[in-house]
């Protein structure tokens, strides 16, 4: 087994007090995010005291605050005045092509505050997060910032599926909890000829008509409300599961993946992506994505390659191969003879 590459010094106090204070990093990034100081300097250049008054701030530390975001390389500063860097100004501005914030947002309210438990849930092998999945389906707001977090996710990743799959003969696709869609709008809108649906909870169809009308596709996508385990699943060329079997413990992802199966048209294929770990677990983000599902779950967790691969075959699927894909995921295609 190959040591893991650690993030940092590790071999010094310092360092290591470097490291138990990355949360104060977080915080401060996340913070940014969720009182849209990107978005606000993306309009111009402010100063500590325009910005204040534009975002509404009392000023007690937010010199010392924008300061810190410059020394993490997320702010720039000339003279006074504060700005974003290239990266923030592409990837944190609400609204923009790449905005990634919707991420962002739903890690602050959703997985920053339930990491207080890790030791608990680690004792326990139980969820530290106060509500569940199904309460939270309850209240449109909290899914409206669910179903953005998973788009700032994957939003990077559209264009490099699209080219990843091989699209010939193939005249439907089907997203498994797919939430908005935006995945599916997208494949459908550069694909001549294609149709796409998406499965999931019913209270998330809305927000999917929202996205197939602002694509401009509705004509030709499809919304299937149901349940992962009651519901059979509409049968289409190719199925995706994406970040969506770390969710579920192995035997729901063999159940989920026999259903897949019964889903692909014959000829079709099944497209898998998610934070899969090496065989020798060293990765540090997909670990962490790991931990997220053991705190916000009941039986998730992160899985590697071989290990969906040989439930993929338990299910039928032939001609299984993988690739690295985006920065932390692996794409797994799955065969259907």
């Amino acid at each position: 087994m190959t040591a893991a590459t650690p993030i940092g010094d590790v071999d010094t106090s310092a360092g290591l007090l470097r490291l138990g204070n990355r949360f104060c990093d977080a915080a401060a990034l996340l913070t940014a995010v969720r009182l849209e100081v990107f978005t606000t300097l993306h309009e111009r250049p402010a100063s500590a005291g325009e910005l204040r008054e534009r975002l509404g701030l009392h000023g007690r530390g937010l010199d010392d605050y924008l300061r810190l975001l410059v020394a993490l390389g997320v702010l720039r500063k000339t003279g006074d005045r504060y700005a974003n860097t290239p990266a923030t100004d592409r990837y944190l501005v609400t609204g923009s092509a790449d905005d990634i914030g919707g991420f962002l947002r739903g890690a602050y309210l959703n997985l920053y505050p339930v990491y207080a438990g890790l030791a608990e849930a680690l004792r326990t092998g139980k969820p530290q997060a106060t509500g569940d999945f199904e309460s939270m389906l309850d209240d449109p707001v909290a899914v409206g910032h669910f179903v953005r977090m998973m788009d700032g996710l994957t939003q990077g990743l559209w264009e490099e599926f699209r080219q990843a799959v091989d699209w010939t003969g193939r005249g439907s696709v089907l997203d498994f909890g797919g939430c908005r869609g935006s995945l599916v709008a997208h494949l459908v809108g550069h694909t001549p000829g294609l149709r796409g649906a998406v499965f999931d909870r019913p209270q998330i169809e809305p927000f999917f008509a929202e996205v197939a009308a602002e694509a401009g596709v509705t004509d030709r996508v499809t919304f299937h409300p149901g349940n992962f385990f009651r519901d059979p699943l509409p049968t289409a060329d190719v199925v995706i599961f994406g970040h969506i079997l770390h969710d579920w413990n192995p035997e729901e992802r063999a159940l989920l993946l026999r259903k897949a199966y019964d889903a692909v048209t014959p000829g079709g294929v099944l497209v898998i992506y998610d934070r899969m770990l090496t065989a020798e677990r060293d990765n540090v983000e997909n670990l962490m994505a790991s931990l997220n599902m053991l705190l916000v779950t009941d039986g998730g967790g992160e899985y590697t390659v071989e290990e969906i691969g040989a439930q993929a075959r338990a299910a039928g699927f032939t001609s299984i191969t993988d690739r690295r894909f985006g920065a932390f995921d692996i794409l797994l295609t799955c065969g259907r003879d």
